[in-house]
């Protein structure tokens, strides 16, 4: 986080950045007034934020991964992008404000779960495999939905914004977005935490899970509740981020094993560190910044044929 503080096009050494810190806090005067801006309205939120979303999205990816029992599963399986996707749409093309872009693609983002929670209880049968299917049912409508608003988007304007948009991208992370993030973030955290010995027994099987007393339907509830806070908020104010989700945990397992109890906690902290990472070659590669989402993209593809390979052998 020090080393994103300090980085771009205003460069400033580490006794720059703990003295300014002061001098904001102490209500001196400032020694460099570019630099104070610089870290309190650019940088510092930018990173609180970047941090908050790697660490969402990874744990999003690890416990879905622990629930469905499969190791290519992503937070988007059960249609949250595709809901996020379309409400932040449906708000630009509305011609609405920030905030209000936000607000949507998180209420699209929870309604496109609900939806799937929906249908998984309307079908009767498996229960993993029908919230799999309504995710892919879900996620297919609101994606048709997101292309209807690209066709009838103002060609000049608020086209190539949604397409911006849906490519990822920290560049408009303000203060303002921080509290609102913590709320949903907090609790989605919390939910998922709290089930990380469930998700050891999950990780079993459903039948399994219930010889031992589990009750595997709360769980699946409580997990993908979270998930989608973590995920729907990250996609509010991010955009559409992938692989992220699919990536971290595997290696975050390669260090720490599989036991759910210290693979979340250490997820959180590889999917900070990653994000940031990545984070700080987009906007300083090049001399215009590059949307985040195609930088994890281009990263993603090794990773997942890594993943594949070992899928095939038994992970």
């Amino acid at each position: 986080m020090l080393v994103s503080l300090l980085l771009g096009s205003y460069f400033a050494w580490p006794s720059q950045v703990v003295a300014d810190v002061i001098e904001h806090f102490n209500g001196s005067a400032l020694t460099d007034p570019k630099l104070d801006v610089a870290l309190f309205n650019i940088r510092i939120p930018r990173v609180v934020i970047v941090v908050l979303v790697g660490m969402a999205l990874s744990v999003a990816g690890a416990s879905y991964q622990g629930m469905f029992k499969n190791p290519l599963v992503s937070p988007d399986i059960l249609g949250a992008s595709a809901g996020a996707s379309f409400g932040a749409c449906l708000a630009m093309l509305m011609n609405l404000g920030n905030a209000f872009i936000q607000s949507f693609a998180f209420i699209g983002g929870l309604i496109a779960v609900g939806l799937v929670m929906l249908i998984n209880r309307v079908v009767r049968g498996d229960a993993l495999l029908g919230l799999i299917l309504g995710g892919i049912l879900v996620g297919t409508l609101f994606s048709s939905g997101t292309s209807i608003i690209k066709l009838v988007a103002d060609a000049d304007d608020k086209l190539p914004a949604i397409t911006f948009w849906l490519m990822g991208s920290f560049a408009g992370a303000e203060n303002d977005d921080v509290l609102p993030l913590l709320i949903p973030m907090g609790i989605g955290f919390a939910l998922v935490l709290c089930q990380s010995w469930n998700l050891n027994v999950m990780s079993f099987g459903e039948d399994e899970a219930k010889s031992l007393g589990l009750n595997t339907s709360l769980t699946r509830t409580l997990v993908i509740i979270g998930a989608t806070l973590l995920t729907a908020s990250s996609i509010a104010v991010a955009g559409i981020i992938g692989w992220i989700g699919l990536v971290v945990p595997h290696l975050t397992r390669a260090l720490v094993g599989p036991n759910y109890v210290a693979l979340l906690p250490t997820t959180m902290l590889t999917g900070a560190i990653f994000l940031l990472v990545v984070d700080n070659f987009a906007r300083l590669v090049y001399s215009v910044e590059i949307p985040i989402g195609l930088l994890t993209s281009i990263l993603g593809v090794p990773f997942f044929i890594v993943i594949y390979r070992r899928n095939l052998r038994g992970w």
